[in-house]
């Protein structure tokens, strides 16, 4: 019962309709901006389907605090991979062929967590031509400087130098 009834015994005239309360709709301004923020929304969004045997990217921009991959903070990898996708668990969801050392990771993953790899010869680095150590680590040797410069700060010249590297090509000299 609206406050005025229970006070005059009668129900309120005005536009207001404090008899109707239980039975309002969502109706105007409401309704339009959840239209507008889900075609705001679908305009990005991609059904992303993979099979069986694809390559993938696995996302760990977010589990800073859990695990480290190589570098901290800015420097640190987005993706991590490619691990191959062994299952299709629901239309959303893959199981995952991970290494040993993510055993802490659970291996069936939402789609939002993958990218698609695409294969690259480039990418490609046979074992043959690089010593790795028992550690996993390698060792890098210049083999020629292709480019000189010295820079003039304000009291002093120092002299750069641009570096090709064993087992890598010409873009990648530092």
């Amino acid at each position: 019962m609206a406050p005025f009834k229970a006070l005059y015994g009668r129900r309120c005239r005005t536009p207001l309709c404090w008899s109707d309360i239980e039975e309002k709709k969502n109706f105007g301004p409401e309704l339009a901006g959840s239209d507008r923020e889900k075609s705001y929304a679908n305009l990005r969004r991609r059904d992303i389907k993979y099979q069986v045997g694809d390559k993938v990217f696995l996302k760990v921009l977010s589990w800073k605090k859990v695990l480290r991959f190589g570098q901290k903070g800015k420097l640190s990898p987005r993706f991590i991979g490619p691990y191959e996708v062994a299952k299709q668990i629901r239309p959303d969801a893959y199981h995952l062929l991970l290494m040993s050392e993510l055993e802490r990771i659970h291996d069936i993953l939402h789609v939002s967590m993958l990218r698609k790899y695409k294969s690259d010869p480039s990418h490609v680095v046979l074992v043959e031509e690089i010593e790795v150590q028992s550690d996993l680590s390698y060792k890098e040797e210049p083999v020629v400087i292709l480019d000189r410069e010295v820079k003039a700060l304000c009291n002093k010249t120092v002299l750069l130098v641009k570096v090709l590297w064993q087992n890598h090509k010409t873009e990648e000299a530092t």
